[in-house]
């Protein structure tokens, strides 16, 4: 681990401490794929319960929460708040992208980590962030690109909207992460094997840096630039007796 990632895993165990010892919830800022594999590595070392969780399910950066609500007796929800971000004038709205977005946050003075998954859905954004930053984003966030918006407090997320799959079937010789993210992704073995071996590649938060990591079922598999998939596993064999892979790439 790089001295920033050692960092926050030496926060998060203090955190998980400082839960423990008080007998409070506590709570980490949103965690990205590499955050979240350094909190793999160092799992051990909490002593208490603790849940993932993005805002709704299917998010990629989750905030750790550190306590335990069936043995200490009360509950506290995740401080994550989704925002509803339409344009004012959909006639005159741009066609606007994730990177747009964050772009028009950070320009805010907006930290990356209290931002949770940005999820563009035609004109409309749903955004997840930390509860303490939503009024001001509902104040401040004015425009995108060119487009002028509107911010709002979301009640609900719109159940299978967010986070859609398209079901593929792929032959593979074998459950190998190389030989799933390359028949997925239309890429080479060997930039398939480069991708690992940058540590591009995460199972369920986990970096893996062997390409000949066996994928288990409904394990999620992201690559970064490229996107996710949810791997559902073999159905069956193919004709050339190779593995008839079940996929659920997130688009």
């Amino acid at each position: 681990m790089d001295d920033s990632l050692e960092l926050l895993a030496r926060h998060l165990i203090d955190l998980s401490r400082r839960a423990d010892a008080n007998n409070v919830f506590t709570f980490s800022a949103f965690l990205g794929l590499s955050e979240q594999s350094a909190f793999s590595r160092i799992e051990r070392e909490v002593k208490i319960p603790y849940t993932l969780f993005g805002g709704t399910e299917g998010c990629e950066r989750l905030m750790l929460r550190f306590g335990d609500a069936e043995g200490w007796g009360y509950e506290v929800p995740f401080p994550i708040v989704c925002l509803h971000v339409t344009p004012k004038e959909r006639k005159f709205a741009d066609a606007l992208t994730h990177r747009d977005c964050l772009g028009a946050l950070m320009n805010l003075g907006i930290e990356r980590e209290t931002l949770g998954d940005i999820v563009v859905r035609g004109n409309e954004i749903y955004l997840f962030c930390e509860e303490k930053i939503a009024p001001f984003l509902r104040e401040n966030l004015l425009r995108i690109k060119h487009t002028d918006v509107s911010v709002s407090e979301s009640d609900t997320v719109p159940e299978g909207e967010l986070y859609r799959t398209e079901t593929l079937t792929v032959t593979v010789a074998s459950e190998r992460l190389d030989a799933l993210i390359a028949k997925v992704y239309n890429l080479s073995r060997d930039d398939a094997k480069t991708c690992v071996e940058k540590g591009l590649v995460f199972v369920d938060g986990r970096e893996v840096s062997s390409g000949g990591f066996s994928v288990k079922e409904n394990s999620v598999v992201s690559l970064r630039g490229y996107g996710r998939f949810l791997y559902r596993g073999v159905s069956g064999t193919s004709k050339k007796g190779k593995d008839v892979a079940v996929i659920e790439k997130y688009v």
